[in-house]
């Protein structure tokens, strides 16, 4: 779609600024409630730029992530259902105007935290599935909030310091791997860690 392109260019942007950093941080804040446009693009603009300050900037869009997820699952717990179980007002303005937030997938998000809790959100953080979903969903399923925290910190920080160290350590020549395969090698990663505690749990 035209206008995620074009958003997607107003995030590249701020790199050339100096709010750069400031911008970052907000738009891992609002990515972790509603924005569309993962702040890993912006991360990765700025540390080329100043690859000496890329574990900085990682920090920074962790910080903003979590503390957004925070209010994303605040948003959840308190202002997504009714007194009587119904969706508010408020959830049905998210339901409308999220893309990909649908009815169905929030059923769907309800039965993979009753069955795997901590490993959702770590892979909702980890990997390019939107995180979002599940901060917001997190809170509307009143999830212990402490295992909440543990599992958003070790993933989005996992994710964005990984890409900080790539870039760190490589330069301008790795921007391209990161583009092509990072989300894939995220997802490949996470499914293989999850499967390894699941055969351990099995043979136990």
């Amino acid at each position: 779609m035209k206008w995620i392109q074009q958003l997607y260019n107003w995030v590249l942007s701020w790199a050339e600024t100096k709010y750069g950093t400031t911008v970052l941080f907000f738009l891992a804040f609002v990515e972790s409630i509603f924005f569309p446009i993962p702040p890993d693009i912006l991360l990765i603009a700025l540390a080329l730029g100043a690859s000496h300050k890329a574990f900085r900037y990682a920090l920074i869009c962790t910080l903003g992530s979590v503390s957004g997820a925070v209010i994303g699952y605040a948003i959840g717990n308190m202002m997504w259902l009714t007194a009587g179980g119904d969706f508010s007002p408020f959830a049905n303005m998210f339901f409308n105007n999220i893309p990909g937030f649908t009815v169905e997938l929030y059923e769907s998000i309800k039965n993979l935290f009753i069955q795997y809790d901590f490993w959702v959100i770590f892979t909702a953080g980890f990997t390019p599935i939107p995180y979002k979903v599940f901060t917001i969903s997190a809170g509307a399923f009143d999830i212990n909030f402490a295992m909440f925290m543990v599992a958003s910190i070790i993933s989005r920080g996992a994710r964005f310091f990984i890409i900080g160290w790539l870039i760190w350590k490589f330069g301008p020549s790795i921007k391209t791997f990161i583009d092509k395969y990072f989300n894939m090698l995220a997802l490949a990663f996470t499914i293989f860690l999850i499967g390894g505690f699941a055969l351990i749990k099995f043979a136990v």
